[in-house]
């Protein structure tokens, strides 16, 4: 059996959640339709969902159609929750993109578009509410073909049988041999169809349909057309390869690993290669069907599937076969907040439970100091924080509050700088030595060993390269997570009887501190990537607020009597503006935005000083060296003639 899975997008509330009931009880899923106001559907099951009538969770229905498989993947609609979004797109065939007919494209929709595009997924559109007064079914292809692609072509009508002439004649206008065939009257309905499914695979052309899913008019005939134009993915021989897309963890706490097999099978018992090396048996696979889920003895290529356990993979990580490769998503939070709770609660209970939503959500990069016991998250909203606020006292019993949202910097340096850790209480012993490099912007943090295994074994060496990227290391200006270095490491000890793993940990997090102190800091800020749409008539008061702000502008696009206009600015600036901008353009306006880069923040001094961060009082940069059998402080700045490795000066 084939296997096809398919994701449904869209801006919220343009009806999704009502459209994929209709589809899954065309399906034979559903024997009735849910619906969001009655807090009913089948995909919407989780209790906050259902409370506040929006999709925060991805999720997937199972069905089989015409011999084939097919994995529903329903996916959020508010941007709080793109994050999400975007991890449950790695494991779609196809999408689905649903388009209110009664607002048309929306923001939210080009941003969903441009990352549908960066993940080379073909895409299907449904015009949904068509059925609102004043609908346009030709304005809003237009609107379609304008600002998602050109290549947008109305098939309604066709779900089999007859090609109509419209879709022919597209068709062969991407098909060279196909358009001489055409010129020459030598039309097949074999051939066209066949080219179809290649033109849409390709993303050469995205088919459209129009329908009102609360009517239940046009899902069924969408349901069949999806059907007919995308292809099944067979099984194969491969070496068994997956992909990561989802963790979950059940009622009793178990943690669920959701993977789509890339290539290959696995079966139950049989073992898997993990990130990192080592590898996992397997003794469960689950298909899910919403809540509901029914073992399986076998998962082959194609399939979307769940296992119990696998602790150590985050969303993004392969299995098997292409275990080295990490993904990396596009989606990013530019927003921060602290965490408050009671005195009496502690800190470690909080920090276990955000450790599990972090697992889930690894966007969420908690951020926990162990000198002052404060811990942080990263978000893309504030709707995220009101979700995280109630999940954590739903499944924790933790009642919680967070600070106030605010612009998430980073740190890195502008010149390199040794560091040394040094960790010599009694009865252990560990010493490292790095060094600290700019990295290229958006590199994150990366680690290259130099130092020879005659001086320190490469089972601690692997181990220090596992520390230094355990957890997000903070800068010394203001404790933001540092990022765009790179890591060496030149030197290392080790005690034949007295060093263990966590000697190591310790060296490892106090010589990158070590190193921070020396080296020269930067202070970095987000920027981020606007589309902004509004009408003519607001350009100059637009144009007047961006300028202000310092964004750096596009050429405007002017069709008719809207203006589309996109450019870069700082995120600290254009946040604040984003109510402004409705209110310029008297609601009528369109707006998206996403992380584009991390630059030098141009009020870094102010920042900073807002900031009143003691890099002494968190991560420490001391070590701790053995005098006449104790244990006893080194301050920073003297570690190095203490050291008892060459020290490799700069």
């Amino acid at each position: 059996m084939t296997n096809t899975s398919i994701a449904i997008l869209a801006h919220v509330d343009a009806g999704k959640t009502t459209f994929s009931e209709q589809i899954l009880c065309h399906a034979g899923v559903l024997r009735a339709a849910g619906r969001v106001d009655h807090g009913d559907a089948f995909l919407d099951a989780h209790p906050l969902e259902r409370q506040r009538g929006i999709t925060i969770f991805s999720d997937q229905a199972t069905f089989e159609r015409g011999g084939r498989r097919f994995f529903w993947v329903d996916t959020p609609g508010h941007a709080d929750f793109a994050a999400e979004m975007e991890r449950a797109l790695t494991a779609a065939d196809h999408a689905v993109v649903l388009v209110s007919g009664a607002e048309g494209v929306q923001g939210h929709t080009e941003t969903i578009w441009a990352l549908l595009e960066r993940l080379s997924i073909p895409a299907f559109i449904f015009v949904n509410k068509t059925d609102r007064a004043g609908f346009d079914a030709a304005a809003t292809l237009g609107d379609l073909k304008r600002r998602l692609s050109p290549d947008c072509v109305d098939m309604s009508g066709f779900a089999g049988g007859d090609m109509p002439e419209a879709v022919i004649e597209a068709v062969a206008e991407r098909d060279e041999a196909l358009l001489d065939r055409l010129m020459a009257d030598d039309y097949d309905p074999d051939a066209w169809l066949s080219a179809l499914r290649g033109e849409i695979g390709r993303r050469d052309l995205f088919p459209v349909y129009f329908g009102s899913a609360l009517n239940d008019a046009g899902v069924a005939a969408f349901l069949d057309a999806l059907c007919l134009l995308t292809e099944g993915v067979a099984p194969d021989d491969a070496p068994f390869d997956a992909l990561v897309y989802k963790v979950r963890h059940d009622a009793q706490g178990g943690r669920l690993t959701f993977f789509k097999v890339l290539s290959g099978s696995v079966g139950v018992r049989e073992e898997v290669a993990l990130p990192g090396g080592g590898a996992a048996k397997l003794n469960e696979l689950r298909l899910y069907s919403g809540p509901k889920y029914r073992p399986v003895p076998r998962a082959e290529r194609g399939m979307l599937v769940a296992a119990a356990g696998l602790s150590s993979v985050k969303p993004g990580d392969r299995l098997g076969a292409g275990r080295d490769i990490r993904g990396r998503f596009a989606t990013e939070p530019m927003l921060a907040a602290s965490v408050e709770w009671d005195g009496s609660i502690p800190a470690a209970r909080v920090l276990q439970a955000l450790r599990q939503l972090e697992a889930e959500d690894p966007a969420l990069n908690v951020a926990y100091s162990e000198a002052t016991g404060s811990i942080d998250v990263d978000v893309m909203g504030p709707i995220q924080l009101e979700v995280l606020k109630q999940l954590l006292l739903d499944r924790f019993g933790l009642d919680v509050t967070f600070g106030r949202l605010r612009v998430m910097y980073m740190e890195t340096i502008a010149a390199p700088a040794v560091g040394i850790g040094h960790y010599e209480p009694l009865r252990h012993y560990a010493e490292v030595q790095l060094r600290l490099s700019p990295g290229a912007p958006g590199s994150g943090i990366t680690f290259v060993s130099k130092c020879h295994v005659d001086e320190l074994a490469l089972n601690w060496q692997r181990l220090i390269e596992t520390h230094v990227f355990e957890k997000a290391h903070k800068g010394v200006l203001t404790g933001a997570r540092l990022t765009d270095v790179k890591v060496e490491l030149l030197h290392g000890r080790a005690h034949l009887k007295h060093t263990e793993g966590g000697d190591f940990r310790q060296s490892t997090y106090r010589a990158i501190r070590n190193a921070l102190m020396y080296a020269p800091s930067v202070l970095l800020e987000p920027i981020c990537r606007f589309s902004l749409r509004f009408p003519r008539d607001d350009y100059g008061r637009v144009m007047g607020d961006l300028t202000r702000m310092q964004a750096k502008l596009d050429l405007p696009d002017m069709t008719g009597d809207a203006c589309a206009l996109d450019g870069e600015a700082p995120f600290a600036e254009f946040s604040g503006y984003i109510a402004g901008f409705m209110a310029a353009t008297h609601g009528r306006g369109a707006l998206r935005y996403r992380l584009a880069r991390y630059a030098p923040c141009r009020d870094a001094d102010a920042v900073v000083a807002d900031a009143h961060y003691d890099p002494l009082a968190d991560d420490t940069p001391d070590s701790v060296f053995c005098s006449h059998g104790a244990g006893h402080v080194v301050p920073w700045d003297q570690v190095r003639e203490f050291a008892h490795t060459p020290v490799d000066v700069v």
